[in-house]
């Protein structure tokens, strides 16, 4: 076997991993005929099992169209899309979590932790221990009888975190989760989504459109262009992801130089 062979066998092992993402010349339009509308494409990605991917790029780059095709709530018009080397199943494939919390009011904390839960086929009688596991993982404890209109819009959004975290998938996908929260609380969030996927060692991508949140968050970072988004940048960030106070870390020159780079590269791609 050659050299080029190895290196192309043990890659095709990393994108079977658990967690793994593996996005082959993609292209996805919505439409048909002359009204066909190109939204993403064509794009090659590999996104091996615990990394933190994040995209970020202007309004209609196709990031969320990127998204969903991983998590398999659409299929790509060209090329292929793998998780864990196999199509993406919707509500399979990984944890969702939305801008929107998207709650079911009439249930209390513990109902929509439970009702995740058994949807994911943890036995009942495991709920109470696993319920209280998740709930402690985004900071919740206390909160289990209460209705989820009489808590705060960033405690509402760490239900949803939690509920995503309840089937235990290798891979979560969040869609600009924090857009809607206030500076404070949308720091805080960052914070505790950075330290559930360092704790858990799950694979992450993540929308976003600020260049400072994708740097705090990421371990790399893809920048799209406008649409058809394309990959204009593919970063990796090397920053310390453990054993670093966040305001330590937000500080530092090398998170400012980072930032100013992605940044600069939105604005670029987004102008080209």
């Amino acid at each position: 076997m050659t050299s080029s062979e190895i290196t192309e066998a043990e890659g095709a092992v990393d994108t079977a991993r658990a967690g793994s993402v593996r996005i082959d010349h993609v292209i996805h339009r919505y439409g048909r005929g002359g009204e066909a509308f190109t939204a993403v494409g064509p794009v090659d990605l590999t996104v091996p099992a615990g990394e933190f991917l994040v995209l970020v790029g202007a309004s209609g780059c196709g990031k969320s169209t990127l998204l969903r095709l991983i998590a398999g709530f659409e299929r790509p018009t060209q090329g292929s899309v793998r998780v864990s080397g196999a199509e993406p199943r919707p509500g399979e494939a990984a944890g969702v979590v939305f801008q929107s919390p998207r709650l079911f009011p009439w249930r209390t904390v513990r109902g929509n932790v439970d009702l995740a839960l058994r949807f994911a086929g943890v036995p009942r009688a495991q709920w109470p221990e696993r319920r209280a596991e998740l709930l402690a993982r985004v900071g919740l404890e206390g909160t289990e009888r209460r209705r989820t209109w009489e808590i705060s819009g960033g405690q509402q959004q760490r239900v949803a975190i939690a509920r995503a975290l309840a089937a235990e998938n290798p891979l979560l996908l969040l869609d600009e989760p924090f857009a809607a929260l206030d500076a404070l609380t949308r720091e805080r969030l960052q914070e505790d989504v950075r330290r559930v996927t360092e704790r858990t060692g799950r694979t992450a991508v993540f929308v976003t459109h600020s260049a400072d949140e994708a740097v705090f968050l990421g371990s790399r970072i893809v920048v799209l262009t406008k649409s058809p988004g394309t990959v204009a940048l593919d970063l990796p960030i090397t920053l310390p992801r453990g054993d670093i106070e966040a305001e330590e870390l937000r500080g530092s020159r090398e998170f400012a130089e980072l930032r100013a780079r992605v940044s600069h590269a939105v604005k670029a791609a987004a102008a080209a």
